[in-house]
């Protein structure tokens, strides 16, 4: 008689008890695995390849650019003086008109390579392609690679972006910094994190300190969005914004104090101001100007430029309010994606339904389309 030998069988691992209590929750907006995310990385480093040759190819035919930023970038390079004060010489005799964040890049690189076009405009390029790569892992973060990756692909092709990131007007270092405080906002929305609400707050002041309050604009849409949507209670999140506030005041105000405090016959003058004060050239000629037109104290009237300053705005110019982006001048590189983007930011507010307060496509919606639809 045949006896077959039984092999003995394990048991199967019981499954971890849920504590009382709690309850579970599918992840939201995994990141994809196997196949799909095969190709991501090559297809990153193609877009971000692709934009830096996009933005370097031929930089040398943008010559000095603005000739007003390139003089401070040239006094920048040799007196630390004017490096700190933003200031058009290196006599130290009067500042541009803005905070001078973005100059301290390009006179860094003029430092170091010498004075030449593409050693001040290499630094704007640069810019470019990080603040592709940064909207790029925001995206993904919740909606996925493809739309990260054509996210990326129209931030870098868009007509505005490719005469911004080739310029050295201040806007190149200003839009790196406000892209990567939408992606400190997004880190903060997905577990209420106070780490990555200050950080959010310490990057809009470094706006500041590159183009004043029209970094400021963004502060309501990072701000209301994560009031609106962090996964915490209402006081928690009150306080956190609170201490963002803070990060705001000290990362964009530490410079201004020391300009203040500064005795004005040991500085240079406050360009753009009429009183020496870099409080009123900020709350006037880089405040209620921008939107109003009545830019007093630059050099050539309301007339605008974008950030020109007195060499002119080159590609950026176009008159100043509210009006601006969809003149002859501007509308053509930016504002016909508007239209576009409204509607589709309709249809997904009315795809998001009730959804819950805590939703991550209706915050998302927000935060870009709030983002978008603020003037720069």
């Amino acid at each position: 008689m045949d006896t077959t030998d039984t092999l003995p069988t394990t048991p199967a691992a019981p499954e971890p008890a849920t504590p009382p209590g709690t309850t579970t929750r599918p992840a939201e907006h995994s990141p994809p695995t196997g196949r799909r995310s095969a190709w991501t990385r090559p297809a990153l480093v193609a877009l971000l390849v692709g934009t830096g040759l996009l933005y370097l190819w031929d930089l040398g035919a943008s010559g000095w650019a603005n000739s007003f930023y390139a003089a401070a970038v040239q006094a920048g390079s040799v007196s630390g003086k004017a490096f700190f004060y933003g200031s058009s010489d290196a006599a130290n005799s009067i500042t541009v008109d803005k905070t001078p964040a973005a100059l301290w890049l390009m006179a860094l690189s003029v430092r170091v390579f010498g004075l030449n076009t593409w050693a001040m405009l290499v630094p704007q390029a640069l810019c470019g392609v990080g603040s592709v790569g940064v909207l790029y892992a925001t995206v993904k973060r919740w909606y996925g690679p493809a739309a990260g990756l054509i996210a990326g692909a129209v931030l870098a092709v868009t007509p505005v972006a490719t005469l911004m990131f080739r310029f050295n007007n201040p806007d190149a270092l200003l839009v790196l910094l406000l892209v990567a405080g939408a992606y400190a906002t997004v880190r903060a929305l997905e577990t209420a994190s106070t780490r990555w609400i200050v950080l959010a707050g310490t990057l809009v002041g470094f706006g500041f300190l590159t183009k004043m309050l029209q970094a400021f604009l963004l502060v309501p849409v990072f701000a209301g969005v994560y009031l609106l949507a962090a996964p915490t209670g209402l006081w928690r999140r009150v306080r956190q914004l609170l201490l963002a506030g803070v990060a705001v005041v000290v990362s964009a105000g530490w410079w201004v104090a020391v300009v203040e405090l500064v005795p004005a016959s040991a500085r240079p003058y406050i360009g753009g101001s009429q009183g020496n004060s870099i409080l009123e050239l900020t709350l006037g000629y880089n405040g209620l100007g921008r939107i109003t037109g009545d830019e007093v104290g630059s050099v050539g009237g309301g007339g605008g430029r974008m950030g020109g300053g007195g060499g002119g705005g080159g590609p950026f110019s176009g008159q100043t309010g509210l009006a601006r982006m969809f003149d002859g001048e501007v509308g053509g590189q930016i504002s016909w994606l508007l239209p576009a983007a409204l509607i589709l930011l309709v249809a997904g507010l009315l795809m998001a339904g009730r959804a819950p307060r805590t939703d991550r496509t209706r915050a998302g919606l927000l935060l870009w389309a709030a983002g978008c639809w603020s003037p720069g």
